[in-house]
């Protein structure tokens, strides 16, 4: 029976992670910012985290690989190590690089933030079984599937093939709409309200988080000339109806 699990990064997804987890297990939590644990997290250091049987990382991308390295060196018994990051076959392909043979290894993203989590959508979550006993993998799909969460299995790969056309569009049209200067008006339709909302949701998250996704998807740059070539066409079409239409100010951003 498991009765703490340790969480590395008590960020704004962190928390969302921990408020979770607490629903079965005692959680103690390490992050380089401790004044980031409160409320009943238990707050210890690093060494004490590597310590237990199970633990989730909820660091932003680009300091997961220095992270991992670092637990590697610490780590001194058999844990199961299971990621949370946005992008997959970059941190799945880190751990089994870097990790210890006897670390099991359980790769993981939830499909929710911390402002659509708390929202009446069903959420859901992509795992993958990296590398960890089949008896441990099925322990934690369980307590997720618990939690009124549809768990998806699915390879790193194509979960970040899918990902490049959905999370990296919903980030990509909300920083594009946020630039744009989208507001409010007194004549909005529902379809323009959800723009709005769309907005808000993705600029709640850190510029480092859009970047990252940018930046560690191997499928982005296919999305974005996929996209500017959808953008063209719909330009082209438009151009018989009206010479003087373009949309440069959209390839601009993109």
């Amino acid at each position: 029976m498991i009765n703490n699990v340790g969480l590395i990064g008590v960020g704004r997804f962190g928390k969302v992670l921990a408020n979770i987890l607490k629903k079965g297990f005692h959680v103690k939590a390490y992050d380089i910012v401790p004044s980031k644990i409160s409320g009943d997290l238990e707050k210890c250091e690093l060494e004490e985290i590597l310590k237990l049987e199970h633990i989730f990382i909820a660091v932003p991308i680009r300091y997961f690989e220095p992270l991992i390295k670092e637990v590697s060196k610490k780590i001194n018994h058999p844990s199961t190590i299971i990621d949370v990051c946005s992008v997959k076959k970059h941190t799945s392909e880190i751990m089994l690089k870097h990790l210890p043979k006897d670390i099991g290894i359980i790769s993981s993203h939830p499909m929710f933030g911390p402002d659509s989590f708390n929202s009446n959508v069903k959420l859901k979550m992509m795992i993958n079984k990296t590398r960890v006993e089949q008896n441990i993998f099925k322990y934690w799909k369980q307590f997720f599937t618990n939690q009124n969460i549809k768990v998806i299995e699915m390879t790193p790969d194509e979960h970040d093939k899918i990902a490049a056309r959905t999370q990296g569009v919903t980030h990509l049209l909300g920083r594009t709409l946020k630039s744009f200067g989208i507001n409010k008006t007194n004549i909005d339709t529902k379809g323009f309200r959800d723009l709005i909302d769309l907005v808000d949701q993705t600029c709640n998250d850190t510029w480092d988080l859009y970047s990252d996704l940018q930046l560690y998807n191997p499928y982005t740059s296919t999305m974005l000339n996929d996209l500017k070539s959808s953008l063209k066409n719909i330009e082209d079409k438009s151009a018989v109806a009206s010479p003087t239409f373009n949309l440069d100010f959209i390839f601009l951003i993109l």
